[in-house]
């Protein structure tokens, strides 16, 4: 039994951050981690010499981001990769009619153009919704006011289908409405040539991190902590959970007593989605120029649908896709070898004989992984989008979740764990704390 100030659990960036924090303001913390690697989620394979984030990849806009903040003052490199999150257009791109063959720029205008007029009556759409209304629902009532033809409205249905499946790993009719509610970029976004990892790295300098401790049971009372890992048992006076939802939810991982109302429904409401990466490294590039991404339309692109060059981080010829939702849960068996497979068997249909194998396929299983049973978060229809802050909120000065789900206006990303771990460790030691604590 060692007995700490405060233990937090996850060396993802929400539990570094807030250990930054605390063990800077003086507090005896002790960080217990899972894996044999810090990062959670943000993890990088330097295999064979490629340098490829498995987990995040992007900073989605650097203005104003405390995570870009950070990146800057440790050194890190970055490279400027705005895709504009899942956007039409804003950046090159080359879309691809149903048949197979290159939109001209006019129809790739009408198209663009037929999004965002789509875009601007959805938004009303969803903020006069009712409750327990889905992302599909909210499509198909907007299609139905515009009374567009099947020709007009088919594209443009497909397009919010890939998006919420790209953005948040599911389906559609699966999604609440206000689902997608935070999606807007401010600012560049920007990749990393030296892999995200680093900044997992630079936060848990000086921190005492115990790896391959597996926690299995965190009891706590008004009076304090016991958490119980494979490796013994730590007591403190407090505890942070930084564990994603997916854990959160798993007969693995025990709080005692239970999450009471109204973090236990926010928790129910909110789910891991289903989302891989499949990258491709080729000896030699056969798609188009001058692009940043690839987008096939029609029955075609129904699973593979979204094509990103990677070119210039990698150094080597590299296209990235996802399986995403339905696709993410449809290959899970499949081996590495068939996914690749059918992903080139789509390319095909696009650039024909010019497509050659690939010289190395990296595919990531984060639904596999026991501890994040998914890829990040998403709500499901019924939730509300404060669900992400209700559940942050401290339980008898004792008991304090953070993660990318309990912060409501960045989600499923790293400015939202690192944010939620900067407010954690605020609310711990009762005073506001500067951004930048976490790297100076």
């Amino acid at each position: 039994m060692t007995d700490f100030d405060t233990l937090i659990v996850g060396a993802g960036i929400a539990g570094l951050t807030a250990g930054r924090i605390l063990t800077g303001d003086g507090q005896r913390v002790a960080i217990l981690e899972a894996r044999d690697r810090l990062g959670g989620r943000v993890w990088t394979s330097r295999a064979d010499g490629e340098v490829i984030d498995y987990g995040a990849s992007w900073i989605h806009g650097v203005d104003g981001n405390p995570v870009a903040h950070a990146v800057k003052a440790f050194g890190m490199r970055t490279l400027e990769f705005t895709v504009g999150s899942y956007q039409p257009d804003g950046r090159p791109i080359a879309h691809y009619s149903p048949t197979g063959s290159r939109l001209g720029d006019e129809a790739a205008q009408r198209f663009s153009s037929d999004i965002h007029s789509f875009s601007d009556r959805l938004a009303a759409t969803i903020a006069a919704s009712e409750p327990n209304t889905s992302f599909g629902e909210a499509v198909e009532s907007t299609l139905a006011q515009l009374k567009w033809d099947a020709d007009r409205s088919m594209p443009v249905r497909e397009f919010l289908q890939h998006r919420a499946e790209e953005q948040l790993g599911v389906c559609m009719d699966d999604l609440d409405a206000h689902g997608l509610d935070d999606d807007a970029i401010e600012g560049d976004e920007v990749v990393f040539p030296d892999g995200y990892d680093e900044l997992a790295r630079h936060l848990a300098e000086g921190l005492d991190v115990r790896l391959e401790h597996i926690v299995t049971r965190v009891q706590w009372s008004p009076t304090g902590v016991t958490v119980e890992t494979s490796q013994g048992r730590f007591s403190a006076d407090r505890v942070v959970v930084t564990v994603p939802v997916g854990v959160l939810k798993s007969r693995e991982f025990v709080l005692d007593p239970p999450l009471p109302e109204p973090l236990s429904g926010a928790l129910d409401r909110l789910e891991m989605n289903a989302f891989e990466k499949v990258v491709l490294r080729f000896p030699q590039k056969f798609w188009d120029d001058d692009v940043y991404a690839i987008r096939q339309q029609g029955e075609a692109g129904r699973w593979w649908h979204s094509w990103y060059d990677m070119t210039a981080l990698s150094g080597s010829p590299t296209l990235l896709t996802f399986a995403a939702g339905p696709c993410a849960t449809a290959t899970r068996e499949w081996p590495d070898s068939q996914i690749a497979d059918s992903v080139l068997d789509a390319l095909r249909g696009l650039y024909g004989d010019r497509v050659v194998q690939p010289d190395a396929v990296h595919v990531t299983r984060w639904q596999d992984d026991p501890y994040t049973s998914g890829s990040y978060s998403y709500m499901t229809v019924g939730s509300d989008r404060l669900d992400h802050d209700v559940l942050s909120t401290p339980i008898e000065g004792v008991l304090h979740i953070a993660g990318e789900a309990t912060w409501t206006d960045d989600p499923a990303t790293v400015t939202g764990a690192l944010k939620s771990g900067h407010r954690a460790a605020e609310q711990i030691l009762g005073h506001a704390v500067l951004f930048t604590a976490i790297w100076s």
